[in-house]
């Protein structure tokens, strides 16, 4: 992975959750989707699952300001037949702020995910791509899978 010049990379840490719920919103607004889940009840959670170390999270600077980010979910997985490994990743988050795009920044980060899927010797790794990054997924490697899902009411 490599960046331009003028960006670094970081690992993310627990005093990062404020700021990755925040590039979480920004990132679902600028999809045009209602963000309905509060920034509020993300942090924590986030918080949880990095001190957990079931997320990783990564966060490139520019002159010392966080402009892009990327985190990856390390889940438990059943045995199959595509995959026997009981582990997946999954990548989310992925966000550039509007004047750093077209930089490469998200690919950069798809691939230092992707680098740390292998480096655990996870083979199946997945996310659900905005219209505007699909082109980067696919040029990762990624394609489209059969999954569907279903919204139910709360009991």
């Amino acid at each position: 992975m490599t960046l331009p010049a003028g960006y670094t990379v970081r690992a993310a840490v627990v005093a990062d959750a404020a700021l990755i719920a925040g590039q979480r919103e920004a990132m679902f607004a600028d999809m045009g989707t209602e963000y309905s889940e509060a920034a509020a009840n993300f942090t924590p959670w986030v918080e949880r699952h990095l001190t957990a170390g079931t997320y990783l999270g990564w966060l490139v600077e520019s002159e010392g300001v966080v402009v892009a980010g990327a985190g990856l979910m390390i889940l438990d997985w059943p045995p199959h037949f595509v995959d026997p490994q009981p582990l997946r990743s999954y990548l989310l988050n992925v966000y550039t702020q509007p004047a750093h795009r077209g930089r490469g920044l998200a690919r950069s980060l798809t691939q230092l995910a992707m680098a740390e899927t292998q480096r655990r010797g996870i083979r199946i790794m997945s996310l659900h791509a905005s219209e505007f990054g699909r082109p980067v997924y696919e040029r990762l490697g990624f394609t489209p899978t059969n999954e569907m899902r279903v919204v139910l009411e709360r009991a």
